[in-house]
C-alpha cells in the first residue's frame, strides 16, 4: 500500500470546457493546455455526496432513505497570493468569466519510478478569487472558489 501526504500535489487549470469523459480531459493534456497554479497551500476538500431523500412509511412507522443528486462539491483553493504566477493570473481570468474550467489535480503518489501518480479531472466554475491580506506577519492569499460541474474523474496510480 502507497500512502502519501498531500505534499508535491500539484493543480493545473485548463481552457474552457464542458468535458465529462476521461478521453476529453486526456486531449486537454495532449494539445498541452494546462497551466499549473502555483504556490497552492490548501486542496480543500471535495468529492462524491448524495442527497438524502427520506420517506416516512406509515405502515411500518421506519423511515425510508434514499440516494437523490449527487454534488462533487466545492473546492476552496488556497494559495499564497502571486500577481506574476500564470496559473492564478488564469484562474483570477475565469473567476470573471461565466464559463467552466477543467482542473487537474496531480498527486505525488507515484509508486516506481516507471509508474504514474493518481490525477484527479473536474470542470468547475470558479465562483470567487478572494484575497485575504491579514496582519503584518502573514502573507496575502487568494482563495479561488471553484464550484464543480459534475462528476470528479480519479485516476489511480499505477506501478
Amino acid at each position: 500500500m502507497t500512502i502519501n501526504s498531500t505534499a508535491g500535489a500539484k493543480v493545473y487549470i485548463g481552457p474552457a470546457s464542458e468535458a465529462k469523459l476521461l478521453t476529453e480531459f486526456t486531449a486537454i493534456t495532449t494539445a498541452g493546455d494546462w497551466v499549473e497554479i502555483g504556490e497552492v497551500e490548501d486542496l480543500g476538500e471535495w468529492g462524491a455526496e448524495g442527497t438524502e431523500i427520506t420517506f416516512k412509511n406509515l405502515g411500518d412507522k421506519y423511515t425510508r432513505r434514499r440516494k437523490g443528486t449527487i454534488d462533487s462539491g466545492s473546492v476552496a483553493l488556497i494559495c499564497a497570493r502571486d500577481p506574476l504566477d500564470a496559473g492564478q493570473i488564469a484562474a483570477r481570468a475565469a473567476a470573471e468569466e461565466q464559463y467552466s474550467y477543467a482542473f487537474r489535480v496531480v498527486l505525488e503518489d507515484q509508486p516506481s519510478d516507471a509508474g504514474t501518480p493518481t490525477s484527479f479531472y473536474f470542470v468547475a466554475v470558479v465562483l470567487s478569487a478572494k484575497n485575504s491580506f491579514g496582519t503584518a506577519d502573514d502573507l496575502t492569499k487568494t482563495t479561488f472558489t471553484l464550484g464543480i460541474d459534475g462528476a470528479v474523474i480519479e485516476v489511480p496510480a499505477t506501478a
